[in-house]
């Protein structure tokens, strides 16, 4: 039988997991840097959390200049990795911080500076840090992060790189000529977030920017990549504006070129070391590896585990179908379920917000906005499943020994996490979407989130496989089929928005910057509840063990990346 249980997957996805873990630590370390998992008290008594990259030129006798590196909203210190490969390449101590309220960083979020006041102080508390050449680099709502640690020790920095950020935005100060002190802005050409950060419709009009100006100095439309001021008194200011996305900058050699070579020429201590030469990529490839063994983990950890004597019963080839071949039902069915997803999304997503503010029960803002609009679509596609009916089936269905065996396959996906963390110092991940472990705050978040996301994937898993599957369909076709059908609505809604994006400068939807980037994610997340699904449905002919561990997954993947705006 095709689908019967063995080894091979989950052989396969150890060694995918161990040589993309071994790649990306090769990567990290190269030229004998060593990488510490630190924790430090910021203000309140809050702990904050990093990860520090020390050069082997680094030590008490010989301090090496230090850069803060901090991440955007949504994101933790793992994200920022590109520019602090690079940077520890070049003789640079750096502290990747997670933000207050995001990462293992205490929360609320967005209290104390972001964090970024205690992370200076902590920065420069180290003994193998040259305190008199600290650099501040932050993206997004880091770049407020080191803002507010520029405004708090004006004199404790020499020079900063804000990558699509601003000044006088969000909780930052204003800009003047002068403060802050030796300003290079990476402001991409397709930067979501324009309005926002410099007031002006597109990324490429930021040089008009009317803040942008009074930041450089000028009454005249800033050029690009010209020197404003003086690097000797702290005034010079240079703006370039690589090809990219808002969150395309961390993807970029362009962005990361651009802050290394601006450190080479603000700091002392570093090494120049030409901006062509750039390996971070290379870890990227390997975290990528990692997440690809992940999931084949997940699938191989349930193929052994149906092998065993408590699972065994749940081994179920022969799986329902709900038509022969593919009608104009078949047709009218998928294109709703595609549509309806991505036409609630915003507004579920603003619903949530109005909904749910975060609160003791629900502490992060996002995920409780993802989770309502989690329980729109599953109510939807319930009654959807009563309107379009396609005959009556019959599944095996196992409640306790299917909610086990998840809680199972589950756990040894997150000790696989847990393993590559405490040897090669990873997780895995391509770009802002990472799988990482959770800390104990976050794990009783989590349970608590998993309730709604637990309806939505029993409510959806079970619309996908008993109004969609096809009894003609090769397993490819089969895969295919129900990833397009729960991812396929957002990746065309996402092309044809980065589409306007590129060639009007502007979204489809230019007031919703942040959800849109949050969609992003809903691709490849998607894409991987729809391999486990249909994995798990092709060997026990019901959805219930697919939808158990997708929501224990998600649930997991949502809440260890997203900020925690409560503190509890």
């Amino acid at each position: 039988m095709p689908n019967k249980p063995n080894w091979r997957t989950f052989v396969i996805a150890c060694l995918l997991i161990l040589a993309g873990s071994v790649l990306a630590h090769q990567i990290q370390t190269t030229g004998d840097i060593e990488i510490k998992d630190v924790r430090f008290t910021g203000a309140n008594g809050n702990t904050l959390s990093a990860l520090l990259y020390v050069p082997d030129n680094a030590s008490a006798d010989t301090p090496a200049p230090g850069i803060l590196a901090v991440h955007g909203y949504i994101n933790s210190r793992e994200v920022q990795s590109g520019f602090a490969i690079e940077f520890a390449r070049r003789g640079y101590v750096v502290l990747a911080l997670d933000q207050a309220g995001h990462g293992y960083s205490d929360a609320p979020a967005f209290a104390n500076g972001f964090g970024g006041p205690a992370a200076l102080n902590y920065l420069r508390s180290l003994d193998i840090v040259d305190t008199n050449n600290i650099g501040l680099e932050g993206h997004s709502m880091g770049g407020w992060t080191v803002l507010a640690a520029a405004a708090a020790a004006p004199d404790d920095y020499k020079s900063m790189v804000l990558q699509g950020s601003s000044t006088g935005s969000g909780m930052a100060l204003p800009g003047t000529p002068d403060w802050p002190r030796n300003v290079s802005l990476v402001f991409a050409q397709y930067d979501e977030f324009a309005p926002l950060m410099w007031e002006v419709a597109k990324g490429a009009d930021a040089g008009n920017s009317s803040k942008l100006q009074t930041l450089f100095g000028t009454s005249a439309p800033v050029v690009e990549s010209q020197v404003y001021g003086s690097i000797a008194d702290g005034s010079a200011r240079i703006w370039h504006s690589p090809p990219v996305t808002h969150p395309g900058n961390h993807l970029s050699h362009e962005s990361i070129g651009h802050a290394t070579d601006w450190f080479a020429q603000t700091l002392e201590g570093g090494t120049p070391d030409a901006v062509s030469d750039q390996i971070w990529f290379y870890k990227e490839i390997g975290t990528l590896i990692g997440l690809i063994g992940f999931v084949m983990l997940i699938l191989g950890s349930f193929n052994i585990l149906l092998l065993t004597p408590w699972f065994s019963g749940l081994y179920s080839p022969d799986s329902p179908t709900a038509y022969v071949r593919r009608t104009g039902k078949w047709w009218f069915a998928a294109i709703v379920s595609a549509v309806i997803p991505v036409a609630t999304f915003y507004p579920a997503m603003s619903w949530g917000a109005a909904l749910m503010p975060a609160s003791a029960w629900f502490p992060q803002a996002i995920t409780s906005q993802i989770a309502v609009w989690a329980i729109v679509n599953g109510v939807i596609f319930t009654i959807l499943g009563f309107i379009i009916r396609t005959g009556k089936l019959t599944y095996s269905h196992r409640l306790l020994p299917s909610i086990s065996i998840a809680v199972a396959t589950v756990g040894m996906a997150y000790l696989s996490v847990l393993a590559v963390d405490f040897l090669f110092k990873v997780d895995f991940r391509f770009w802002f979407v990472g799988v990482k472990a959770m800390s104990l705050s976050q794990v009783q978040m989590m349970l608590v989130y998993l309730i709604p996301f637990m309806v939505f994937f029993v409510l959806a898993l079970r619309a996908l496989h008993s109004g969609l599957s096809v009894a003609s369909d090769r397993p490819l076709q089969q895969y295919a089929s129900n990833a397009l059908a729960l991812m396929g609505g957002f990746l065309a809604f996402l092309l044809a928005q980065y589409i306007s994006l590129f060639t009007r400068g502007v979204l489809i939807t230019p007031a919703e910057p942040l959800n849109t980037i949050v969609m992003i994610q809903f691709v490849p997340m998607l894409l991987i509840v729809g391999i486990i699904s249909t994995y798990t449905y092709r060997r026990t002919a019901s959805y219930l063990p697919g939808a158990f561990i997708n929501a224990l997954f998600v649930s997991w993947y949502i809440v260890a990346g997203q900020a925690t705006q409560f503190a509890g």
